[in-house]
């Protein structure tokens, strides 16, 4: 039986406000409330909050047939939760039906996998953890940022006690081999990886509302007889996209809620069934090892990593950023990890994208490629200065954490020394308890006469 894998993105990061040079040292805010109020509340009421609403009437009336996966950033799920907490009550009905998976990925949103190993690590487990905690699921699949991959990320997802990964199926990476198998990493075997189909994906993402494509209109039936013609012995079809596509890239009045709706149906009739992430990895077999030694994604004609880093503005920001993760790390103050995370989403690198075609024009609310990098450093400067200022760039970073760790251990010890102390006082006020007085009868004996004789001369 022939499976639809079926993912949706929902990201949106913390926009940073217009920060001059002259804020530097004085204003330690960086963030346009304003936009990202308006933002996120228009593209929830525009498509997440009627996305998950017909997502759980299609698991209901389809008797549970109709499955779909989501990722959502931590930072999209903060903001979520201050402008449009409906959404995140909507996303646990959908939950109650038991048809929606919660995939993994990095808390910020970030390009983490491809500077700091342990960075990684920290916000994914911060991501499963808010995840957890709202939903109540564990998730079991990853999903890194814009689909980055490589034999390197792979490892260390792996290493993460992850059992699949969801990325791009890039031709440069399949070759000959059609992405609708299961695969597993050449690098980390026991790493299995569902593959993007670009063309059933972008049939929608895309094309869906296009005058001009060839097979305008684009019908739930049409689609699911593609699906349906495709050859037996592939067993699943990934359509991963953003779920902005419903309802915001591709609005109401297109259809596409309509044709989304009908989709169960059809595939029903066809004999095509609905397949979670993980159910994809435990049910099916790999039938190949593939090999990525270079990052891959899912963005632009190259499904590589240039739109994010590929000019020296965005290489100069990304490093500056990334020198400052020890010593963040070592930081206590919580404002300072909070923005840390914050500066870290690949949206302000893709700001930066002097790419043509990289759709940079469509999404940045900066004039140029360098006034965003401009502002991004202005409030870098910033953030530098503020963890300089806890900790100064002349100590090495080996000698402030053996320095941290010193302090860490004294203060481990006064702790203790005080507990003991307290303890120690606290049993000797115990001891000094008087005891209630009895009342006792005393029986008083006659003085008796002194049968001792006095001396009439006094001792020498």
């Amino acid at each position: 039986m022939k499976s639809i894998c079926l993912y949706f993105q929902i990201h949106q990061p913390f926009r940073l406000k217009r920060y001059r040079f002259f804020d530097i040292g004085k204003d330690h805010y960086y963030y346009d409330d304003f936009a990202n109020d308006d933002i996120i509340t228009r593209i929830a009421r525009n498509s997440y909050l009627p996305a998950v609403e017909t997502m759980t009437e299609m698991a209901r009336t389809s008797g549970g047939k109709f499955k779909v996966a989501l990722s959502i950033s931590g930072v999209a799920l903060e903001q979520l939760e201050m402008y449009v907490p409906e959404l995140i009550d909507s996303l646990k009905e959908l939950t109650k039906t038991g048809c929606v998976e919660f995939l993994s990925e990095t808390y910020a949103h970030s390009l983490a996998s491809l500077s700091d190993v342990e960075e990684f690590r920290r916000q994914v487990k911060a991501h499963d953890e808010k995840i957890y905690n709202l939903f109540g699921q564990q998730p079991k699949v990853f999903r890194n940022t814009e689909l980055i991959f490589s034999d390197e990320i792979a490892g260390m997802i792996s290493g993460l006690g992850f059992k699949g990964v969801i990325t791009e199926g890039a031709k440069h990476i399949l070759g000959w081999k059609s992405p609708n198998y299961l695969y597993n990493s050449m690098a980390s075997p026991r790493l299995k990886m569902l593959l993007k189909n670009d063309k059933f994906s972008d049939d929608i993402a895309r094309n869906f509302s296009n005058f001009e494509w060839s097979d305008y209109p684009l019908t739930a039936e049409k689609y699911i007889n593609w699906i349906k013609g495709l050859p037996e012995e592939e067993p699943i079809v990934n359509l991963f996209m953003n779920c902005e596509v419903l309802g915001e890239s591709q609005s109401r009045e297109t259809g596409i809620f309509e044709f989304f709706k009908a989709l169960p149906r059809f595939a029903e009739e066809a004999g095509i069934g609905f397949i979670l992430p993980s159910e994809a990895i435990s049910k099916l077999k790999p039938v190949d090892a593939l090999s990525v030694p270079y990052p891959m994604s899912w963005t632009d004609e190259a499904r590589d990593v240039s739109t994010w880093l590929g000019n020296r503005l965005q290489n100069e920001a990304f490093r500056k950023l990334y020198d400052l993760a020890e010593r963040v790390h070592m930081c206590e103050d919580r404002r300072i990890k909070q923005d840390w995370i914050y500066l870290q989403a690949s949206d302000h690198f893709f700001y930066m994208s002097t790419k043509y075609g990289s759709g940079r024009s469509s999404f940045s609310p900066y004039d140029s490629p360098f006034d965003a990098f401009i502002n991004y450093m202005n409030v870098l400067s910033d953030f530098i200065v503020r963890v300089e200022e806890q900790y100064p760039t002349q100590i090495e970073n080996e000698e402030l954490n053996s320095l941290l760790t010193t302090i860490r251990n004294q203060a481990c010890e006064i702790e203790m020394l005080e507990k003991e102390l307290k303890s120690a006082r606290a049993e000797k006020q115990s001891m000094h308890v008087t005891k209630p007085k009895t009342t006792t009868k005393t029986t008083t004996k006659p003085a008796t006469k002194s049968t001792t004789k006095k001396s009439d001369t006094p001792k020498d």
